[in-house]
């Protein structure tokens, strides 16, 4: 009877290898991007904020990213370290950027300042006006006080401001602003730049009040009248504009305000009827 041969079992067959891990290489990736637009924004001091903002996350990612290496979990260790760093510069730009933006804004506003606490009315002291020569005092200069026909209110920056007395007028049969009942009186306001700037009139407004009440005058416009100042004033120059206003047929007084723009104080003149 035959013997049945046995062998010894064989190796087992060998498994898979287990598939590799894929890099996670995105926040290396992204510290990159955000430090590049994080830097190019603070280039413009205007967007420190931003600059700020996106050195930031681009530090946080960069940090996160180089952690990601070390563990093995991904391979773009330069990308991530060159992302930390812009982040850094970034946040420096936008440092400076702030400084930058801050100095400016405070210098404008002290420059402002300085101009709106500078810039008041001061009547040319002695000038008297054809209604002042029966006023006790004249135009003496003095707070609160008002100027009378032909005085001067002079301003620290060369602008001097000069109102003539008060005639009648007829406004023409196309004019707007005036009653029939009432009557119509034309000033001339003469406008004389002695500083070294150019002066800008656009801005100057005229209005006058008139009667026992103190009411708003009707300012008149015609083909003749009412078109008010326009253009700038060379240093050495001067403008002239005619005025004309609608007043109660009983005022005795015509109270005249001009106010040269937005920066200087307005004057007041006192003119007969």
């Amino acid at each position: 009877m035959s013997q049945q041969m046995q062998f010894p079992p064989g190796p087992p067959a060998p498994m898979g290898a287990p598939a590799p891990q894929t890099a996670r290489n995105g926040l290396g990736v992204a510290a990159l991007v955000l430090g590049v637009i994080g830097v190019l924004s603070g280039l413009i001091p205007l967007l420190f904020w931003l600059a700020g903002t996106l050195g930031l996350l681009a530090l946080i990612f960069g940090l996160v990213g180089r952690g990601r290496v070390k563990r093995g979990q991904a391979t773009n260790k330069g990308v991530a370290l060159a992302g930390l760093l812009l982040g850094i510069a970034a946040m420096v730009v936008a440092v400076i950027g702030a400084v930058i933006t801050f100095t400016a804004v405070k210098g404008a506003v002290d420059e402002i300042n300085k101009s709106l606490e500078t810039s008041t009315a001061q009547p040319k002291t002695g000038t008297k006006g054809e209604d002042a020569a029966d006023t006790e005092g004249g135009a003496s200069g003095s707070d609160g006080e008002a100027l009378h026909a032909g005085d001067t209110a002079e301003y620290d920056s060369g602008l001097s401001v000069t109102v003539s007395k008060a005639t009648s007028y007829s406004p023409d049969d196309f004019a707007v602003g005036h009653k029939g009942s009432n009557k119509a009186y034309k000033i001339t306001v003469q406008l004389e730049n002695k500083g070294k700037e150019k002066f800008d009139s656009t801005l100057t407004l005229v209005e006058a009040r008139a009667g026992e009440d103190g009411k708003d005058a009707e300012q008149i416009f015609d083909g003749s009248v009412g078109k008010g100042f326009t253009g700038k004033i060379l240093p050495g120059k001067s403008a002239s504009v005619e005025f004309a206003f609608d007043t109660p047929a009983t005022a005795k007084n015509l109270d005249v305000e001009v106010a040269p723009g937005l920066e200087l104080d307005a004057a007041q003149w006192e003119l007969k009827l």
